[in-house]
């Protein structure tokens, strides 16, 4: 036995900020929003995907961010996205040098650490 893959990757999010999520993950990472399915969309949340990212956004109503664990997402044009993320308000932090990478974090509109990595 051997683990194979990671489906998706879950978030936690308040109660009634999915268009939030949406400006996030659609507008800004480039995701698509998919439908849950039924017997789970009445929970509220959002899933976001593409053809190899796959991010659930949970509701909590006692929510706190994720400020230490956190998806590690490849990005291809990293400078990119930094430009953008700036440019909608976002801060970006350095992350700690690793030979061969360029890696960022920034906090979605919940405060939950992404870390973004180039190419």
């Amino acid at each position: 036995m051997k683990l194979i893959a990671i489906d998706h990757v879950q978030l936690a999010m308040p109660v009634g900020e999915e268009k939030r999520a949406q400006e996030f993950y659609v507008d800004i990472l480039g995701l698509k929003q998919v439908p849950k399915p039924t017997a789970l969309a009445q929970r509220g949340g959002a899933w976001f995907e593409n053809e190899s990212v796959k991010v659930h956004l949970g509701v909590e109503v006692d929510f706190r961010p994720a400020r230490k664990a956190h998806p590690a997402f490849i990005v291809e044009d990293l400078s990119e996205l930094i430009t953008m993320l700036k440019n909608k308000g976002y801060s970006i932090t350095d992350a700690e040098p690793m030979t061969g990478i360029e890696r960022v974090h920034v906090n979605d509109p919940f405060g939950n650490r992404i870390e973004l990595m180039g190419t």
